[in-house]
């Protein structure tokens, strides 16, 4: 199966968290803003219904997106990894993928322990090499430290979500080992990996001014039949006295700020669901293909333990 033949067949994933992840935005939405409007109408305090309304949202789409959301993300990843090892999917795609995470994760705590740690070591390796380059080359090194690390910075999505994917691959083994294997892959097989750094970014840059801006442009539209209700956040803003910005009392630019945040949160809902799988693809076949032939040995977790703390971490409890 090729990458785009493995994307199409795993679409459905994406299609329910797409549901997910809209449903989740509209949750925080609807709440911050009917605390806004509860408060104002009542005792003039519409700011502090505002924030009350957004901590409400939050915790209302934080609890749908970890524990709905994620099964879907993770049964994608496992049926991606199925695809690109054993060249088929089964009749039922969405069903298999959540059956995997469930047998591989019996718990969503053993789940999220398991990304935890994964993004924590690759965190960690990318911090590594800030250090390296200012030991190396002073302020200058430290540069150009900082700027290689920013950019694993930005891919350590991608290599979380492989990791993950090496940890359904080897499903013989204990979840905690396969996830050390999966960061020696990394720190091994780097120079491969991010040869699809171009693709990541190039893909992602052009997603961004599309989407972000054709819903820049709808929600600009939809807030501007609505300025009573943004001279109003205006004026709740302005009265707190504390070093608000002069374009706060702009209605309009406060309508064109909101709808750019408006864009940009739909945008990352988007491209999360639809390319930036459509990426992982091939980024996951790359890495995927590193380690089947050459499985990281006892020798190896090791040589990464002085590297990173995390990772010396979870190598330490394979034996206790």
């Amino acid at each position: 199966m090729d990458n785009k033949e493995i994307y199409k067949k795993t679409i459905g994933f994406s299609v329910r968290r797409l549901l997910w992840d809209i449903l989740a935005f509209l949750a925080f939405t609807a709440l911050t803003a009917l605390g806004f409007v509860i408060l104002d109408k009542t005792s003039n305090a519409g700011l502090i219904g505002l924030a009350i309304g957004a901590l409400v949202g939050g915790i209302v789409s934080y609890i749908l997106l970890r524990y709905v959301s994620y099964t879907y993300k993770a049964g994608q990843i496992a049926m991606m990894t199925e695809a690109i090892t054993k060249d088929k999917l089964p009749d039922d795609v969405i069903g298999a993928g959540k059956k995997i995470v469930k047998e591989r994760f019996t718990t969503i705590t053993a789940y999220f322990a398991v990304t935890g740690v994964i993004k924590g070591i690759f965190r960690q390796l990318g911090r590594g090499l800030t250090a390296i380059g200012k030991a190396v080359g002073g302020d200058a090194g430290s540069t150009v430290g900082s700027t290689v690390s920013a950019v694993i910075d930005t891919i350590v999505a991608y290599l979380c979500d492989c990791c993950l994917g090496w940890v359904f691959y080897r499903s013989d083994i204990k979840a905690t080992k396969a996830t050390c294997e999966g960061a020696v892959l990394f720190f091994r097989h780097g120079k491969t990996l991010l040869k699809n750094l171009g693709r990541v970014f190039g893909m992602s840059l052009v997603s961004f001014l599309v989407i972000g801006g054709i819903f820049f442009g709808i929600s600009y539209l939809i807030m501007s039949c609505f300025p009573d209700a943004f001279r109003g956040l205006s004026n709740a803003i302005v009265n707190t006295g504390s070093n608000v910005p002069a374009w706060v009392s702009d209605i309009n630019t406060l309508t064109i700020v909101s709808a750019a945040i408006s864009g940009v949160v739909f945008w990352s809902i988007l491209h999360s669901a639809f390319i930036r799988p459509f990426i992982l693809v091939g980024v996951l076949r790359n890495y995927i293909n590193s380690g089947k032939n050459d499985i990281p040995s006892e020798k190896a977790f090791d040589e990464l333990d002085s590297k990173s703390k995390k990772f010396a971490e979870l190598h330490s409890k394979l034996d206790a």
